[in-house]
């Protein structure tokens, strides 16, 4: 199952007063576990980003201009995301910014099934309060590299606060546990291959372990050249 964790930085709160996406970050989710196959970019805008969201995101005009705009990148975003869920936190605000520059662009809306990540955490943890941040240090999700918001780095964090929510990290451990028996145990006929660990003993070992089997009578021990 492929899930694709979303999140977007934008010029400001307001997409119907003329804010722009200016950064989008996607992380993808296979069998709710994060892998390699991450999206992100920034997107230039004439739109002048505001002071109190550059406070909070640190994108300015200036940095974004060296970059193409949202229509440059959108046919690698929509492939990138295809039909898959997404899991996006306050989905209300991403979801109506994207969807707003697919409009200006004259391609329809998005049309995936969309997992809001607030509303799971106020059923889940019957609490009113769940931004990522506190999230995050309710789950013991490292904030340390957090100092300015990002659209990958809040994906990667809404992965592991999304993977809390519904279950915790036994999933994963779960998955990769299989993996390894799969890898370990052969299917063909009754025959099975097992990883076997040799262990190695110094000197000082073997030599400690003679003198403490001197002591035991008719120790099976004392048959063994080691």
């Amino acid at each position: 199952m492929r899930e694709i964790v979303l999140d977007t930085e934008t010029s400001g709160l307001n997409f119907k007063a003329g804010d722009r996406v200016i950064e989008v970050g996607c992380v993808e989710l296979i069998n709710h576990v994060s892998t390699t196959n991450n999206l992100q970019f920034y997107c230039s805008t004439d739109k002048i980003i505001d002071e109190d969201a550059i406070k909070i995101h640190g994108l300015t005009n200036v940095f974004l201009n060296k970059h193409p705009p949202f229509k440059d990148h959108v046919k690698k975003f929509l492939e990138f995301i295809g039909n898959d869920p997404l899991i996006i936190h306050n989905a209300e605000f991403d979801v109506g910014f994207i969807n707003n520059e697919l409009m200006m662009l004259g391609i329809g809306p998005l049309k995936n099934k969309i997992i809001d990540t607030i509303s799971l955490a106020r059923k889940k943890l019957n609490t009113r309060i769940a931004n990522l941040d506190y999230l995050c240090r309710r789950f013991q999700i490292d904030l340390s590299e957090r100092s300015l918001h990002g659209a990958l780095l809040d994906s990667q964090l809404l992965a592991e606060v999304y993977l809390e929510l519904i279950g915790g990290k036994q999933i994963s451990m779960d998955l990769n546990i299989t993996k390894e028996i799969e890898n370990l145990v052969s299917n063909n006929n009754t025959e099975k291959s097992y990883l076997i660990s040799k262990i190695t003993l110094s000197k000082e070992d073997i030599l400690l372990h003679k003198s403490l089997t001197k002591g035991i009578k008719n120790s099976l021990w004392k048959k063994f050249d080691y």
